[in-house]
C-alpha cells in the first residue's frame, strides 16, 4: 500500500492484516474472513431452539451475539467462538463484550437468578441489564421504554438544533429540513434479544 498527499506519493509497505474502510471490497473479505467462524457456532446445535431451529449467533459484521438457553449451552458457544478465533488469528475485546439474561415470562419457572461469570480469551465477561447493539439499546427486561427514551432526547436535540441554526429560514424550509433531519429517527424503531455481545 502507499499513501497520496495531494500529488506526492509515499514509498510502498505491506500491510500484514485488516481491511481497508470504506472499500467496497472490505465488507466481503471481512465475510469471507469470518464464515467459518460463524459457521462453527451455528453448526454446533447448542443454542435456543425455536420451532426446530436452532437460533444461536446473529452478526453484523464484527458485531456478533451468541444467544443460548443456559448457562453451559453459552459457556459452550464461547468456547467454540474462542477457539477459532485463535485459529484466524482474530482477537475478542473481552472489555467490550458483556452477558444478559432475560428471565423468563413465566416467573415460577425461574431456577435461579445468580450464574458464574462467563470466560472468553481468559477473561471474565460483565452481565448488564442493558446494552447498545447496532444503534439500539436492548433491556433485560425486553421493554423499549430506554431505546424510546433515547430516541426521544435525541429528537429534541435534533429540533434545537434546528431551531436555532435555521431561525431566519421560512416555514417551508423548516418542515423540508424537520423531516429530513428529525422524521428519520422516529421510524428508526427495534428490538432485539441477545445474551453476549462480542466485540472484535
Amino acid at each position: 500500500m502507499c499513501v497520496y498527499a495531494g500529488k506526492t506519493r509515499c514509498q510502498t509497505f505491506r500491510v500484514g492484516s485488516g481491511v481497508r474502510q470504506g472499500s467496497i471490497l472490505s465488507p466481503t473479505l471481512f465475510n469471507r474472513y469470518i464464515r467459518d467462524l460463524l459457521s462453527n457456532v451455528a453448526d454446533s446445535h447448542v443454542g435456543c431452539n425455536i420451532g426446530g431451529l436452532y437460533v444461536n449467533v446473529l452478526a453484523y459484521a464484527d458485531d456478533i451475539v451468541l444467544l443460548a438457553s443456559t448457562w453451559r449451552a453459552l459457556q459452550q458457544l464461547l468456547a467454540i467462538h474462542d477457539q477459532h478465533i485463535d485459529s484466524i488469528d482474530m482477537v475478542c475485546n473481552a472489555k467490550k463484550s458483556v452477558c444478559m439474561i432475560f428471565a423468563p415470562r413465566d416467573r415460577s419457572s425461574i431456577m435461579n437468578v445468580t450464574f458464574p461469570k462467563f470466560t472468553l480469551s481468559g477473561s471474565s465477561l460483565q452481565y448488564v441489564k442493558t446494552f447498545k447493539y447496532l444503534e439500539h439499546m436492548i433491556s433485560d427486561t425486553l421493554s423499549d421504554d430506554d431505546d424510546m427514551q433515547r430516541e426521544i432526547c435525541n429528537l429534541f436535540t435534533r429540533c434545537n438544533i434546528l431551531a436555532r441554526r435555521f431561525a431566519k429560514c421560512s416555514v417551508d424550509v423548516k418542515i423540508v429540513l424537520f423531516k429530513m433531519y428529525c422524521i428519520c429517527m422516529m421510524l428508526d424503531c427495534g428490538s432485539g434479544i441477545s445474551l453476549v455481545h462480542l466485540a472484535n
